[in-house]
């Protein structure tokens, strides 16, 4: 009887079998195993960004204490993901008074024990052109998109290095690396965000902790709402209703920053919906 001849085995497709694939099969079965049981701390959790982060985060296993003004919104959402099986809470925060934010922290460490993650995430964004002297709308943006990161920081920063371990999360935008018309002002306090967010990151590697800054384009959340110049206000609806992406993009470059190993510190992402070209 004739032997049977076996064919030869690609020396690739072995390789793969004895070293890749293993890899991925680990990779897959632990994907998300530095996200569950992570305490995480949201301002401007009520919609837009923060809701769709505290969603997610959520499906996979953190447990989210939640910060915003619209206090009905927010005990809607944790009540709504609470009953889904989560941990949710919700604190009513205004992000321009430390002494809420400071709130909003030590509930996590009252309820928890600790604090993880804390995502300063509130901003503002009423556009307007210099020669306008929209100074109301000045004050709001610093006050909220560069006081309220700092207190956010302030907040969970003795926590975390008490801890010697955190993360910080800081949101900027495309704005924050970019300056048009009418967005003088937003675009210096994104920008702000940036240095910030690059300062604390030198600031606390004695203490093991890492620091994100994310600058997402256009996103569909109610940031345009906030814009009280009516012309400003009409070009920045249309501009969202034709570019602006899910608000789960950027919940996704959350969990990509946070999921890394503990000795990988994502520090920057940027990004855009493919079709905005500024």
């Amino acid at each position: 009887m004739d032997s049977i001849v076996k064919p030869k085995e690609n020396k690739k497709v072995t390789y793969y079998r004895m070293v890749y694939q293993p890899f991925f099969l680990t990779l897959k079965i632990n994907r998300m195993d530095n996200i569950k049981g992570k305490v995480v701390v949201i301002t401007g959790a009520s919609s837009g960004l923060g809701e769709a982060t505290a969603r997610y985060l959520s499906e996979l296993g953190a447990i989210v204490v939640l910060g915003a003004r619209r206090i009905e919104r927010l005990d809607a959402l944790a009540e709504e993901l609470s009953k889904n099986g989560s941990k949710a809470v919700a604190v009513e925060t205004d992000v321009t008074d430390y002494e809420q934010v400071k709130r909003l922290v030590d509930t996590a460490i009252n309820e928890y024990g600790h604090i993880d993650v804390m995502i300063n995430n509130a901003g503002l964004m009423p556009q307007s052109l210099l020669e306008q002297l929209r100074i109301d709308d000045w004050d709001q943006m610093i006050d909220v998109n560069i006081k309220g990161v700092l207190y956010g920081i302030a907040a969970a920063l003795p926590y975390m290095k008490a801890q010697r371990g955190g993360h910080i999360i800081n949101v900027s935008s495309v704005a924050g690396h970019r300056v048009g018309p009418g967005s003088s002002v937003y675009s210096a306090t994104k920008y702000a965000v940036r240095v910030i967010s690059e300062g604390l990151r030198q600031e606390v590697k004695p203490y093991h902790i890492r620091t994100t800054v994310i600058s997402p384009g256009a996103v569909s959340t109610e940031l345009p709402n906030s814009i009280t110049d009516p012309a400003t206000a009409q070009s920045m609806h249309e501009f969202y209703k034709k570019n602006a992406i899910p608000a789960d993009s950027f919940a996704r470059a959350v969990v990509y920053a946070m999921n890394q190993p503990e000795n990988v510190d994502i520090n920057e992402i940027l990004f855009r919906p493919t079709v905005q070209h500024l």
